[in-house]
C-alpha cells in the first residue's frame, strides 16, 4: 500500500512511525514533512493548504490511504476534495471539523446538545465585548478566547479588567490572530485538573484511547504564555475509569449523536479537552484530529495496527478491529526554539541526536527541523519531541531527561517540571 501523511510536525512524524511498522506498507509520502522523517517517508515539498495540488499528487502517486495530521486543512474542506474524486481519506469533513474550527459553534453546539462545559458568552464586536467585561457578566478570572483557529495560542486567561481589555484589542482590534479574531468567546475559568481524551470515531460508534496530559505553558510551574505543548504523560493520573465512562456518556457519544443528527457525521479523531472540576468533567475546546503533543506520548503505548484503525473509519467498520494499548506509562517532552511561542530564531546545528535515540525505550520525534547534508538544524519553534516509555512514569520521566541531556542547539528551551509532581 502507499499512503500519504499531511502535515510536518512531530504529531505526523509519530504517526508515520507507528504506520511504517505495517508489512504491508511500501511507501509512505508526507508533505511537507521534516528532515527527521526521510529515514520512514519520502518528502514531498507541498504546503498542507495547497488542496488541490495535494489531491493532484495522490491521484498521480495511486495513493491508497491519505491521512491528515493539522486542523488547517481539515477545516478547509480536504476530506470533502479527496472524498468527491473517489480518494479514501482519514479525517472528518469540513462541517464536522467546525467543531474545532469555530469555537462559537462548538460551545452553542454544547448547550444545545446539554454537553457539560464552561458558562460562555458570544462577542461579535469589540463593543460587546467590552460591554461585557464593564458589567462584570464574568468574575475574575475569567478566559477570552477567538473564535477561530490560533494555532493553540488563541486562549487567553485574564485576571483584570486592564488584561480583559488588552485580550480584546489583541484579538479583535490588533488582529493578532487573523480572522480567528472575527468573533470571541468569553468564558467562566473553570477550576480542577486539565487532562486530554482522545477517541478513535467512524461517525457512529466510538472507541476511546489511552488517557493523557499535555503541558500547555511554557514555563515551569504552568507559568508563561500558552503554547502548542510543551510535553505530555499517559496515562493522566486525574481520569480513572469511572471518569472515562462519564466522559464517554456525558460528552463523547453525545457529541457523537449530535453531529450525526447536525448532519455532519464524525469520522476520525475526536478530541475533548477537559477540566476534571468538582462538578465532574468539563469541555474546554474540541478538537477534531490528534494532538500535539499527545499524539507522540500514545503512539507508544498503541499494540494494534494503526492502518486498520485508520481504514476501519474510512469503511464504516471501526467495530471489527481489536484496538489494544500497552498498561507502560510514556511521556514526551518538547525542545523548543528560545523566544518560543513568540519570536524565535531558526538555522541553529542540533547536537546530540544520535545518543539520545541509542537509549532503550526512548523515541525522539522531530517537529521543527530540517536537514542539510548530515546536519540537521532547527527550522521552528518546537524543535524535537523527546519520548520514552517504561513500566513507571518515574522511569519514563527519568529516561526522557537523561536523553534530553544528550541534546543541545543555540537558545534551547523546556520545560524540565513534565510529569514530575504526577510521577510519584
Amino acid at each position: 500500500m502507499k499512503i500519504f501523511v499531511i502535515g510536518g510536525g512531530g504529531r505526523e512524524h509519530a504517526l508515520i512511525w507507528k504506520l511504517s511498522q505495517n508489512p504491508d506498507i511500501k511507501q509512505i509520502y508526507v508533505a511537507p514533512g521534516n528532515g527527521g522523517m526521510d529515514e520512514i517517508a519520502t518528502r514531498v515539498h507541498l504546503s498542507v493548504n495547497d488542496g488541490q495540488s495535494l489531491l493532484q499528487f495522490a491521484k498521480e502517486k495511486e495513493i491508497d490511504l491519505t491521512v491528515v495530521g493539522p486542523e488547517a486543512p481539515l477545516a478547509a474542506g480536504i476530506v470533502d476534495l479527496f472524498e468527491k474524486k473517489g480518494l479514501k481519506i482519514f479525517g472528518p469533513s469540513q462541517r464536522a471539523a467546525l467543531l474545532e474550527g469555530s469555537k462559537v459553534f462548538s460551545k452553542e453546539f454544547m448547550r444545545k446538545y446539554e454537553i457539560p462545559t464552561a458558562d460562555f458568552l458570544v462577542a461579535n464586536t469589540p463593543q460587546e465585548a467590552m460591554s461585557a467585561i464593564e458589567r462584570g457578566r464574568f468574575s475574575y478570572p475569567f478566559v477570552i478566547k477567538a473564535d477561530g483557529l490560533a494555532a493553540g495560542k488563541g486562549v487567553i486567561v485574564v485576571s483584570s479588567k486592564e488584561e480583559a481589555v488588552k485580550a480584546v484589542e489583541k484579538i479583535m482590534v490588533s488582529k493578532e490572530f487573523g480572522g480567528a479574531g472575527e468573533r470571541l468567546i468569553l468564558e467562566e475559568f473553570l477550576t480542577g485538573q486539565e487532562t486530554s481524551f482522545m477517541v478513535f470515531s467512524d461517525g457512529k460508534r466510538a472507541f476511546p484511547m489511552v488517557t493523557s496530559k499535555d503541558y500547555k505553558r511554557r514555563d515551569n510551574g504552568n507559568e508563561g504564555p500558552n503554547t502548542g505543548g510543551m510535553g505530555a504523560i499517559s496515562p493522566s493520573p486525574f481520569i480513572d475509569y469511572a471518569s472515562i465512562r462519564m466522559v464517554m456518556e456525558t460528552i463523547i457519544m453525545p457529541t457523537v449523536f449530535g453531529m450525526a443528527q447536525e448532519s455532519r457525521l464524525f469520522k476520525g479523531v475526536l478530541y475533548a479537552g477537559l477540566m476534571m472540576t468538582p462538578q465532574g468533567p468539563k469541555v474546554l475546546e474540541f478538537n477534531c484530529r490528534f494532538g500535539d503533543p499527545e499524539t507522540q506520548t500514545i503512539m507508544l503505548r498503541l499494540q494494534s495496527d494503526l492502518l486498520e484503525i485508520f481504514l476501519g473509519i474510512v469503511n464504516n467498520s471501526l467495530s471489527d478491529v481489536d484496538i489494544d494499548w500497552s498498561m507502560n506509562a510514556s511521556g514526551t517532552v518538547v525542545l523548543a526554539s528560545g523566544g518560543y511561542p513568540e519570536r524565535y530564531e531558526t538555522g541553529k546545528e542540533i547536537y546530540g541526536l544520535s545518543r539520545g535515540t541509542m537509549m532503550e525505550g526512548v523515541q525522539i520525534f522531530h517537529a521543527g527541523t530540517e536537514k542539510r547534508d548530515s546536519k540537521f538544524l532547527t527550522s521552528g519553534g518546537r524543535v524535537l519531541n523527546v519520548c520514552a516509555t517504561a513500566p513507571s512514569l518515574q522511569t519514563v520521566m527519568e529516561k526522557i531527561y537523561t536523553a534530553v541531556s544528550f541534546v543541545s542547539f543555540e537558545g534551547m528551551n523546556y520545560r524540565n517540571d513534565i510529569g514530575v509532581e504526577e510521577k510519584t
